[in-house]
Formats: C-alpha cells, sequence, structure tokens
C-alpha cells in the first residue's frame, strides 16, 4: 500500500510550524503538520513551547501576578479597599492551563479550517528519494508519509547548566517555572535574560524573595544602554535582588532546596540557598529524532540546521524555520519565516526583515525595542541623532498610575531615518508596532512628529520623543 502523500509536509507545531502549514494550504498545497506535544490527559497539544511552556502562560502568569501586586499595592490610591488579601496558586495555574488549551484547541480548529492535515506524533526523516522525501510519524499508530517539500519547524530547548540538569521539581527550566505549586519562599534564578527576568517577577510579585545572578558584567546587554540602566534601576526598586559578573562553580539540589555556590564581581566567593532554581541561560535548536543523517541534512556546530536567507537548507526541497535555525529565538520570526517559505514554495517572493523584528520582555514595566541600539550606532561610527520623552510627562500614563520608564528614538544625522527605537514603560508591546511599521516604510522621525496621535494616549510619548530627535518636545 503507498504511503499518502502530501504537497507540503511540516515537521514542528509551534509558532513558525502551524503557521507555515495554514499559509502553504492556503497557497492551494495539499499540507500536512505533524506535532508531538502532549496535554495533559495525552491528547494534542498543537502550539510548541511558546504556546506549552513559553509565551502564552508567562503572559497568563504575569496578569495574574500584577492584578495581585495592584489590588495589595495600588488599588487603594484609587480609592479601593480590600482586606485579607490571598493568592489561590492552584486557580491562577488552572487559569494558566486554560489559556493554553484554548490556545491549543484554536490552532487545531485552524488546521480543520484551512483543510491542513494534523498527525499527532514525532517526524522524521527516512529517505530520500522519488519525488520527495519519505517522514516517518511516530506516535500512538506508527505511519509513513511522503512529501515533495518538507519544512522543519522542530523549535528549541531550554539550556542546562553544566552538572545541574533540570528535574522541573527544584532545578527548574521554563517548563517547571510556570508551575510551581506554591509561592516559595526564595527564588534563585541563573540568567537575566527574558524568561527568568519575567518568570523572577511573576514569583516576586507574589511574595518570593528572588535573586538573580548574572554571569555577564551588563545588565540586559542586548538592550540599548540607557533604557537597561533604567530597568535595573526600577526592577532592583521593585525588589529584584540582581548581581552581574558572577561566576557559578557548583549547584547542589538536596531534599530542602537548591545551594548555587559562585564567585561575586569581586572575585569573592559566596552561597546562595534557594527553595527552587530557575535556570534561564538560553536555549539550543532541537533535532531531537529528526535523524537528518538519513537524508544528508546538514547541521552547524550548535547543532541548528544550517540555511540560507530564504532558509533553503542544503538539500533540494528541504527548508528549516524558527529557533532550530540562525537568527533570534522569537516567536514572531518564525512565524514570518514560516509564511514567506510557502511563499516561495509557491513561486512567490516571501520576505523577512530582520532589521524591524521587534523585540519583548513582559516585565512591568515593559521594555520593547526594534532596530539599532545607541551602542550598535556608536560602533559602527554612524552619525545619528537621538530624541528621548519620559512617561511622567505623559498624561495618560499619569492617570493609569504608571509614569515609569521612556520612549527613546534614534534617527540618521543627515536624513533622519529611523534606526531604532526603544521603549520601557507601560504597554510597550503594542506602543512599538507603529515604529516597526514606520521603520518598514524607512521613515523619519520628523513623519511620526507630524503625525496626529489621540489625547490622551500612551502613544503621544512615541510622538514626543520623535519630536525630541529635533529638541522640540511640546509636553517635556
Amino acid at each position: 500500500m503507498s504511503n499518502k502523500q502530501f504537497d507540503v509536509v511540516v515537521i514542528g507545531g509551534g509558532p513558525g510550524g502551524y503557521i507555515a502549514a495554514i499559509r502553504a494550504a492556503q497557497l492551494g498545497f495539499n499540507t500536512a503538520c505533524i506535532d508531538d506535544w502532549k496535554n495533559g490527559k495525552g491528547g494534542p497539544a498543537p502550539g510548541g513551547t511558546c504556546t506549552n511552556v513559553g509565551c502564552i502562560p508567562s503572559k497568563a502568569l504575569l496578569q495574574s501576578s500584577e492584578h495581585f501586586e495592584h489590588a495589595g499595592h495600588h488599588f487603594a490610591d484609587h480609592g479601593i479597599s480590600l482586606s485579607n488579601l490571598s493568592m489561590d496558586v492552584a486557580k491562577m495555574l488552572g487559569r494558566k492551563d486554560t489559556v493554553v488549551k484554548q490556545n491549543n484547541d484554536g490552532i487545531l480548529y485552524l488546521f480543520k479550517k484551512n483543510k491542513v492535515t494534523f498527525f499527532h506524533g514525532r517526524g522524521s526523516f527516512v529517505k530520500a528519494g522519488g519525488a520527495g522525501y519519505e517522514i516517518k510519524v511516530s506516535g500512538a499508530n506508527e505511519e509513513a508519509i511522503e512529501a515533495r517539500h518538507v519544512i522543519v519547524a522542530t523549535g528549541s530547548n531550554a539550556r542546562a547548566l553544566p552538572g545541574a540538569p533540570f528535574d522541573e521539581e527544584n532545578v527548574l527550566s521554563n517548563d517547571g517555572a510556570l508551575r510551581i505549586p506554591e509561592v516559595p519562599k526564595k527564588l534563585g534564578v541563573i540568567g537575566s535574560g527574558v524568561i527568568g527576568l519575567e518568570m523572577g517577577s511573576v514569583w516576586r510579585r507574589l511574595g518570593a524573595d528572588v535573586t538573580v545572578l548574572e554571569a555577564l558584567p551588563a545588565f540586559l546587554g542586548a538592550v540599548d544602554e540607557q533604557i537597561a540602566k533604567e530597568a535595573q534601576k526600577v526592577f532592583t526598586k521593585q525588589g529584584l535582588k540582581i548581581q552581574l559578573g558572577v561566576k557559578i562553580s557548583e549547584v547542589k539540589n538536596g531534599k530542602k532546596g537548591v545551594s548555587v555556590s559562585y564567585t561575586d564581581a569581586k572575585g569573592e566567593a559566596q552561597t546562595l540557598d534557594v527553595d527552587k532554581l530557575i535556570v534561564s541561560i538560553g536555549r539550543v535548536p532541537n533535532t531531537t529524532g529528526l535523524n537528518p543523517d538519513a537524508v544528508g541534512l546538514k547541521l552547524d556546530e550548535r547543532g541548528a540546521i544550517v540555511v540560507d536567507d530564504e532558509c533553503r537548507t542544503n538539500l533540494p526541497n528541504v527548508w528549516a524555520v524558527g529557533d532550530v535555525v540562525r537568527g533570534p529565538m522569537l516567536a514572531h520570526k518564525a512565524e514570518e519565516e514560516g509564511v514567506a517559505v510557502a511563499e516561495r514554495i509557491a513561486g512567490q517572493h516571501g520576505h523577512v526583515n530582520f532589521n524591524t523584528i521587534p523585540w519583548v520582555i513582559y516585565t512591568s514595566p515593559e521594555i520593547a525595542w526594534v532596530g539599532q541600539t545607541e551602542q550598535q550606532l556608536k560602533a559602527a561610527g554612524r552619525a545619528y541623532k537621538a530624541g528621548t520623552f519620559p512617561f511622567m510627562a505623559n498624561g495618560r500614563a499619569r492617570a493609569l498610575g504608571d509614569t515609569t520608564g521612556m520612549v527613546k528614538f534614534l534617527a540618521d544625522a543627515k536624513t533622519d531615518e529611523i534606526l531604532g527605537v526603544h521603549i520601557i514603560g507601560p504597554y510597550a508591546s503594542e506602543l512599538i508596532a507603529e515604529s516597526v511599521v514606520a521603520m518598514e516604510f524607512k521613515a523619519s522621525a520628523e513623519d511620526i512628529a507630524r503625525i496626529c496621535h489621540a489625547h490622551p494616549s500612551l502613544s503621544e510619548a512615541t510622538k514626543e520623543a520623535a519630536l525630541a530627535v529635533d529638541k522640540r518636545t511640546l509636553n517635556f
């Protein structure tokens, strides 16, 4: 009996994979998507790390913990009195799981709507031959399918600290950090990246004593330096204990918690004893079980699939997108690559502009940016102008009761083209979209300064920062 044949088979159902499958189906291809994530009952849970143990559940917990902090510390400013405030962690986690399931079910619905055939299992290469590739699906029922085109979108896994494997009970990856059953008295976080700061913020708001240990000498080194310094000041004021320039020497995982031995920035030996330890030191490409050797698929020294600028691998009609290839490990980057690859298969000109991919850290205040930082422009020797505007001078921010942070514009000194926009403050994740659009259209700071923004709105801070490039702010 011949195998089921498809025009396009996508291995992996995360943001890059499921979006690629849907777009391929929209373009008229007979498309299948293979994904092996399971829910608590063993059923399919497409959406990858982002939906199951990343972007979506972390935002659910961030929202719950922020409500709790507002109720405990800020409601009184609005004339709202509360007594006996408490947090039901189990209910909070249950809500988070409900949000995840809604997203899982939504993806399955989208597959059905777009006529994408879904296989619940692990996809792996068997061989190349004939018109394409044979793919094995290992799941409840093992079967083989054939594809003319294959898109690999298998994502990434959390990087473990050497000598301290994840047990998801005491030493936690992002997965375990999202399901701590009760608020720990003392929480350690190794790594001050996105996951570490977001999860540290969640449990700090709920009452944990949180210490962040970072190996690098600078806080948030990828962020614009002015914004990063503001963030460090704010997070420290909130209660996060941030230590930079540390060197971890040993992690002991015991029955009563975790002990971290390290050398601080002064070279002095220190010990941190915590109930739980979140390790957030980056992620590694996931090709486990893919069997790339069966077809000669080339990987680099990091284990990532080697691709060109258009996400083509070294094999004809085999593509790869998202965390498993070069570039930033961002869900929206994976989505854009997935769409672009589907369109390239159709003979169209799919496009991804890496210079305008926005970055967001969903702490409070949020941090978001697009384009180049001031230190990058200085290193490149590019002449630029900078303009900033603080939220403390924004009427809507005052009404919200959240005036922390600023908007910062960087523009070319001669042409005024926007080179980068950096925001720390309320709803930065939403505000950054305007700047992404502006940069895609090669807008100048003057263009944004001349656009009418609603009053009162947080977006006025964007307009004012653009005005500040020419030193003519109106409200500061």
